[in-house]
C-alpha cells in the first residue's frame, strides 16, 4: 500500500465528497439524483479517489454496492475531513460577526453627493457585519488625510490622486468631474454661444487654495483670480454670490443647476476629471475591522450603483 504523501487539493475534496454521497445513497445510481452528475462521472470519480488512495474503496456491480474495510474507515476519515472544514469556516464566520474595535476614516470633503454609493454601501455592510465597531469619520484636507494614515491615526484615507507617496498602497475609487460654474445672477449666466475662452479673464474667479494637478492647474490658468477657497464648499459658496466664476465637481453642483441657481461655462472646454482612491499604510499591522471594510469595498466595484 502507497502512502498518501501529498497536500490535500480542491480536487480531492470533491471527490472525497462524491464518495461520502455515494456511500449514504448506498450506490452510484441514487447518487446519480443527488449528485446531478452521470453515474460514469462518479464511476470515474471513485476510480481516481481509488488510484489516489492506492486500495480498493468498494465492490460494485450485480450484486450492489459494499463498501471494503479500507473504504469504511476512509468514510470515517472523510466526515472528519469535512466535519473540520465546515467547523473552520464556522469559526471563520464567527470571527466576521464579532467583529471588535474601531476604524478611523479620513475623508475629503463633499464627496457624499457623488453619485455612486461605494463608500455609504461599503459602511453600511461593515455595521451589519459588526455592531459593535466604532466608526470615526473626519472631513479633512487630502495632506491631513495623508498624514493621517502614515502616522497610524487613521485606518484609511480617500483622497484625490494629487501625488503618490511612496509609504502608501492606494487603491482606485472613483472618478470626479468637474466643470466651470457661474450662478443665476451672475453676467455669464444668460450669455450666448459666442462666448469665448479668452473672454473668462474679464470676470473674478474663486481658486482652490489646495493643491491640483498640473492638468488641473491648466484649466484655471485663464482665469483672473480674486478670490480662493480651502475646500469646494466655499467655492461654492462665493459663486453663488454672483460676482464670481469657478470650478466645482458637477455631483456638488447639481442641487443648484435643478434648481436653476447655477450654469456650466463653456462645458466644452472648461473641465477635467479627478481621480480619487483609497489610501493605506504600507507595513501596517493587520486589522480585521480595516480588511473586512477593504474587502466589501472591493465588492462594490462591480455593483455600482446610482441614487
Amino acid at each position: 500500500m502507497k502512502e498518501f504523501k501529498s497536500q490535500v487539493s480542491d480536487a480531492d475534496l470533491r471527490i472525497l465528497r462524491i464518495f461520502k454521497t455515494v456511500v449514504e445513497c448506498g450506490g452510484f445510481s441514487a447518487a446519480e439524483v443527488e449528485l446531478n452528475i452521470s453515474r460514469a462521472a462518479i464511476s470515474i470519480a471513485i476510480s481516481d479517489l481509488e488510484t489516489r488512495l492506492g486500495f480498493r474503496l468498494c465492490q460494485r456491480g450485480r450484486s450492489g454496492f459494499s463498501l471494503s474495510n479500507e473504504g469504511s474507515q476512509v468514510y470515517e476519515h472523510t466526515l472528519q475531513l469535512l466535519s473540520s472544514i465546515e467547523d473552520f469556516r464556522t469559526q471563520i464566520n464567527a470571527l466576521h460577526q464579532n467583529l471588535q474595535g474601531e476604524l478611523n476614516i479620513g475623508i475629503t470633503d463633499n464627496l457624499v453627493t457623488l453619485p455612486y454609493t461605494r463608500i455609504t454601501k461599503t459602511l453600511a455592510a461593515l455595521k451589519d457585519k459588526g455592531p459593535n465597531v466604532k466608526i470615526n469619520i473626519r472631513m479633512i484636507p487630502p495632506n491631513e488625510v495623508e498624514r493621517g494614515v502614515l502616522d497610524g491615526k487613521l485606518h484609511i484615507g480617500i483622497v484625490p490622486n494629487l501625488k503618490i507617496l511612496h509609504g502608501l498602497d492606494y487603491q482606485p475609487l472613483y472618478e470626479e468631474r468637474s466643470q466651470l460654474y457661474c450662478s443665476d445672477m451672475h453676467p455669464l449666466f444668460t450669455e450666448n454661444d459666442a462666448l469665448q475662452k479668452s473672454h473668462l479673464k474679464d470676470f473674478d474667479a474663486v481658486l482652490p487654495a489646495y493643491a491640483q494637478t498640473p492638468e488641473i492647474k491648466a484649466q484655471h490658468q485663464p482665469l483672473t483670480s480674486t478670490a480662493t477657497a480651502t475646500d469646494r464648499e466655499g467655492i461654492a459658496f462665493l459663486i453663488l454670490t454672483g460676482r464670481y466664476i469657478g470650478f466645482l465637481p458637477d455631483h456638488v453642483a447639481e442641487r443648484w443647476v435643478r434648481d436653476g441657481r447655477m450654469r456650466s461655462v463653456l462645458p466644452d472646454e472648461c473641465h477635467y476629471v479627478t481621480q480619487f482612491s483609497t489610501i493605506t499604510r504600507k507595513g501596517a499591522r493587520p486589522n480585521l475591522v480595516l480588511e473586512t471594510f477593504l474587502s466589501e469595498l472591493e465588492s462594490t466595484s462591480t455593483h455600482l450603483d446610482s441614487h
